[in-house]
């Protein structure tokens, strides 16, 4: 990534390669390395993103002598689940996984009538200290791998498929990078990720692009970087004020790059893409939420190919704020609209897990 981003993790022991951090050709010459033929990659792959399955025992197509080599050498356990809980009875359940080194992070599952959506971390905490944020006040703890990622994804469609999701058996169809940390300051590990979430089987999970959001809080250069993926994801910003005095207060990063560069670089994203934007804006009670900047941002975005995810905020412990009253959640809905952006108002699923827009902070069950 450009030499302008500093967002640099702690230097740490790496997590063991996984068959989801390398592409097909990758994992071919990985099993010619562990002395098989290329072939058992495609055999393992099919397992793994297709039955759902690394344990080499339901692995029948192999032969006895090569399944547990070939799991054992791509196949590593990565995440261990210390704690789930859930709401909306049963059908959003929060998973507090435990990584190898011990460093905690969380994934939201949610499932509506039309379709299932997996939230996922990128990173162990968050580096860019935005202070209504529960993960941006944990501080960085460390990047995710790929397959750290990919495994968070791969764990809810077990359960879909399993039936342990009130609903009976499903399939994951939408993937938002909106759980812990910023992606775009782990972009190769999450371009990675993308990748073997949207790959066709046997090489990855099959899931519609169309259905991959990646959030981030205004990374210019990464933004450009993602444009030219051929990735027709969605990309969405998390702007939370239209005027640059306010956000270098909410959103630290925007000291660097400003109101006016992050949805430019938006723009260049939709143009190259032919993907509407989508502008994420907590809703904070007398800090963000006045008319005037509802005025302010409609302007900003008239006529772009864009769409305003309103977000009540969501408590926090020890935060200040707290969300914005009813009646001037409803002016800025309608100041935003008279200017003709499209504008919803965003669900607070998983708010009384904690598992909402802002509050996953991988609290161990003891805290």
């Amino acid at each position: 990534m450009s030499a302008e981003l500093t967002f640099v993790a702690p230097r740490r022991a790496k997590p063991s390669r996984h068959l989801a951090d390398l592409s097909m050709d990758e994992r071919r010459s990985a099993v010619v390395e562990l002395g098989e033929k290329p072939f058992r990659a495609d055999q393992l792959s099919r397992h793994y993103f297709e039955r759902l399955t690394a344990d080499p025992a339901l692995m029948t197509d192999l032969p006895a002598a090569s399944r547990e080599r070939l799991a054992g050498g791509l196949l590593p356990g990565l995440l261990t689940s210390v704690r789930e809980i859930t709401c909306d009875d049963g059908t959003t359940r929060k998973t507090l996984w435990r990584l190898f080194d011990g460093a905690m992070v969380e994934s939201v599952l949610m499932r509506y009538p039309d379709r299932v959506t997996m939230c996922v971390s990128s990173q162990a905490g968050c580096g860019m200290n935005c202070p209504f944020c529960a993960t941006g006040q944990a501080g960085l703890t460390r990047n995710m791998s790929t397959a750290e990622i990919v495994e968070q994804v791969v764990a809810g469609a077990r359960a879909l498929a399993a039936g342990e999701i009130p609903g009976g058996p499903g399939r994951v169809s939408n993937i938002v990078f909106m759980g812990m940390g910023e992606p775009l300051a782990n972009y190769k590990a999450v371009i990675g990720a993308v990748r073997r979430i949207v790959d066709p089987a046997p090489a990855g999970l099959g899931i519609s692009a169309r259905g991959v959001t990646v959030s981030t809080v205004g990374l210019v250069p990464a933004i450009d970087k993602l444009a030219v993926e051929g990735l027709p994801v969605t990309l969405a910003v998390s702007l939370h004020a239209p005027d640059d005095e306010l956000r270098d207060t909410l959103v630290p990063v925007n000291t660097r790059w400003k109101v006016g560069e992050v949805l430019d670089a938006a723009w260049r994203y939709a143009a190259t893409t032919k993907r509407r934007v989508s502008i994420e804006y907590a809703l904070i009670k007398d800090i963000n939420d006045q008319e005037w900047r509802a005025d302010l941002l409609g302007r900003l975005l008239k006529g772009k190919l864009a769409h305003v995810n309103l977000i009540p905020l969501n408590p926090t412990p020890g935060s200040k704020w707290t969300a914005s009253r009813p009646e001037d959640e409803r002016a800025f809905v309608r100041r935003l609209a008279s200017h003709g952006v499209a504008v919803t108002v965003r669900d607070t699923r998983g708010r009384e897990i904690d598992g909402a827009c802002g509050q996953l902070a991988a609290a161990t069950p003891d805290a």
